[in-house]
């Protein structure tokens, strides 16, 4: 096993205090969003014995596994995090596999640099997600029913949001969804500004359900994502709950510190509440325009003590162990490669000892038991 070295992301949204707190450590009194585990060339988590690019590009096959090589190629197909939102992040879709593909090879052959700020596909890749929560955890996911967000916009008693009312309750559910953001998206900034301030006044007022979107507002002043979030199904997930987030579902986390696994991509699309590129014809393209429950995710034991959270996608495959002193000694070992993080308590892996924020990488096939009193989730992949 290699312990791991990993980097803190200190994107603006992030929390000051919750990796600090997780961590043991003094805060810097910077943001400090994301800490990144795995194999990706933006902050690659470090080793003994290198990178973990350069381990696994070293030697793929005994990393990764043959297995997992044929299927995925020679890159580990999955990026570790834990999360922290001391602000809201950027509302926002990500494409499936074919739109990934597509739009990649449209921006390459139109040379738009891969660093450009208006450039929407880094690379080929579907970015599906999994956030299992850590501590109390505010996200918006997927749309509401037209009928139940046309009831919370005219709540508001905002003259300027009646039109928007009006189409959810008058077209079908794709059409008035579809409909409804593009006129959000494309409005007038001014115009738009001044109906979110009015909205973010009704919502401060009334207070109760209400009250997310006034926070909203309060990060991103005037901001058309404040509108758009009143569109989508507000979840707040308790300790071990999670939320799959699949190809083109609207989503934001809000608040809260979280464990989140990805396919290994950077492909987003963004609806608002951030000053980056918004490009709404493409985000139009890949929004999938059906309303639904978010669907709250909780672990399913099996008899040997893990805790696993079922996704329907290849990439990624999330578990957990919660330990007890004394207890037996459980066997992990897979032919597919595994990064174990530790969430609380003490941990034994091997022959090294994590405790909250610590995790290490366990190569396809090597022998691989934990013990201890404490919580410890497993990423790994479905061959």
């Amino acid at each position: 096993m290699d312990r791991l070295d990993n980097t803190v992301r200190p994107y603006a949204w992030g929390s000051r205090t919750a990796i600090p707190r997780l961590l043991g450590v003094e805060p810097t009194g910077e943001p400090q969003a994301e800490m990144w585990m795995g194999a990706h060339p933006g902050a690659p988590s470090r080793t003994a014995r290198g990178t973990l690019v350069e381990v696994v590009e070293a030697d793929p096959e005994r990393e990764l596994g043959a297995r997992a090589v044929a299927r995925f190629g020679p890159r580990l197909p999955f990026l570790l995090k834990i999360l922290a939102a001391g602000a809201p992040l950027s509302l926002q879709v990500h494409p499936d596999l074919e739109q990934a593909r597509q739009g990649f090879a449209d921006e390459e052959r139109h040379g738009v640099p891969v660093d450009a700020p208006h450039r929407n596909y880094k690379d080929t890749n579907h970015k599906p997600e999994l956030i299992c929560a850590l501590t109390e955890f505010d996200g918006l996911c997927g749309f509401r029913a037209p009928d139940q967000a046309a009831d919370l916009l005219d709540r508001l008693g905002v003259d300027s949001l009646k039109p928007y009312v009006d189409l959810l309750r008058a077209h079908p559910e794709d059409a008035a969804l579809r409909e409804v953001l593009t006129a959000i998206l494309t409005a007038d900034p001014d115009d738009m500004a001044h109906t979110v301030a009015e909205a973010t006044a009704a919502c401060t007022r009334l207070g109760g359900d209400l009250a997310p979107y006034a926070d909203i507002a309060h990060h991103y002043p005037g901001d058309p994502g404040v509108i758009a979030a009143m569109l989508l199904n507000h979840v707040r997930l308790q300790p071990g709950e999670a939320l799959y987030l699949g190809a083109g579902i609207p989503h934001a986390y809000l608040n809260g510190l979280g464990v989140e696994i990805m396919a290994n991509s950077d492909n987003v699309l963004r609806c608002g509440l951030t000053p980056k590129h918004v490009d709404v014809p493409e985000l139009l393209r890949v929004v999938r325009f059906e309303a639904g429950d978010p669907g709250v995710l909780r672990p399913e034991a099996s008899p040997d003590g893990e805790e696993v959270y079922e996704t329907p996608i290849d990439e990624f495959r999330l578990s957990r162990y919660v330990l007890s002193e004394g207890g037996s000694a459980h066997d992990v070992t897979r032919d597919t490669p595994q990064i174990l993080l530790c969430t609380a308590g003490s941990v034994l892996a091997g022959e090294h000892e994590l405790t909250p924020g610590r995790s290490v990488f366990v190569p396809a096939g090597e022998k691989a038991e934990i013990s201890g009193a404490g919580t410890l989730f497993r990423a790994t992949v479905i061959v």
